[in-house]
């Protein structure tokens, strides 16, 4: 079904040679395509930075998504996961990478399991011959969302993060040049290219660049995973996408990037949500999981809520 959409039509080009690694890149460059799993840096630049280094190359795809109130990850495995395979696909292709291993969270067994069988398709199909894909299962551990603790978690070791330099771009897993993209990131390249940098760039609002997946749950009447404009309010996530907040509750405040973006209240529910917005007051957009809470909550036992998850997982490895 995928295929007779057009899809794996990019791949075949890429590996028949009809366009080169370098246009696939400046495409992502003109984008403003950033890491999706919460950093932010620039796809592009990283694909460039990891091609650079003398390979074997390696790649390693962040599906952990622990981050508490996260789960556009899973929409978009579940629903179309062949659009995010041929990103990895090109992804492998342009960076020349010999192997790849897609880390899943392992509290998403049917992700597990659906990555699984339709891969087993695609290189029935011919379509990943240019590199070996691994699916690895996650142990459940919130730090191994953070791409250092997942490499060593992927070596079989204890997931805990590396200090820096080296950056994984150089020395990644079993210390060759490694690159690390989000799920949602490697999603979005097929369109991209497809439809032109143009198409993602210009679809921010408020000064911002490309779309933005934001999970939105809470005290909403439409919670759910909402495809808007980079750069969107929480009081247009409430009032736009999600149907307003839930009869009898005010709007009292929100987390704007789940359990480690930090609380903001309800008088600041008109800043921009996105990359480098929220940082002066405290926050940040993260993997953009959007928690709207109201006058029935008290922000005290939502501020140990998080504090108490943390204690449990961070393990003194957030400082």
């Amino acid at each position: 079904a995928y295929r007779a959409d057009g899809g794996y039509s990019l791949l075949q080009r890429c590996l028949a040679d009809e366009v080169n690694a370098e246009e696939i890149i400046e495409s992502l460059n003109q984008s403003s395509l950033q890491g999706l799993g919460g950093a932010g840096f620039p796809t592009g630049r990283k694909w460039s930075i990891v091609r650079g280094f003398e390979g074997p190359r390696l790649m390693a795809v962040n599906g952990d998504e622990g981050e508490p109130g996260t789960f556009k990850d899973r929409v978009y495995l579940e629903s179309d996961p062949h659009r995010f395979i041929e990103g990895v696909l090109i992804a492998a292709w342009a960076v020349a990478v010999e192997k790849c291993f897609i880390y899943i969270r392992d509290e998403y067994p049917a992700v597990v399991k659906l990555l699984r069988d339709e891969l087993d398709s695609v290189r029935s199909a011919g379509l990943a011959n240019h590199v070996e894909i691994e699916v690895r299962r996650g142990a459940g551990a919130y730090i191994c969302g953070e791409e250092s603790s997942m490499i060593e978690s992927i070596e079989g070791k204890r997931g805990l993060p590396r200090n820096r330099p080296p950056y994984v771009a150089e020395v990644g897993i079993f210390g060759r040049p490694t690159l690390v993209n989000n799920v949602e990131t490697l999603y979005w390249v097929r369109d991209i290219v497809e439809r032109g940098a143009n198409w993602f760039a210009d679809a921010g609002t408020n000064g911002r660049k490309g779309w933005r997946s934001y999970s939105v749950s809470g005290r909403v009447n439409k919670p759910g995973m909402v495809l808007a404009p980079a750069g969107t309010t929480v009081n247009e996530l409430i009032d736009k996408y999600c149907g307003g907040m839930l009869d009898g509750h005010a709007f009292k405040g929100y987390l704007p990037g789940g359990a480690s973006g930090g609380i903001l209240p309800s008088r600041l529910g008109d800043v921009p949500l996105d990359f480098g917005t929220l940082q002066e007051y405290g926050c940040l957009i993260g993997s953009a999981a959007i928690v709207i809470f109201s006058d029935h909550d008290n922000m005290k036992d939502v501020a140990l809520n998080l504090l108490r998850f943390f204690e449990d997982e961070s393990c003194g490895q957030c400082t």
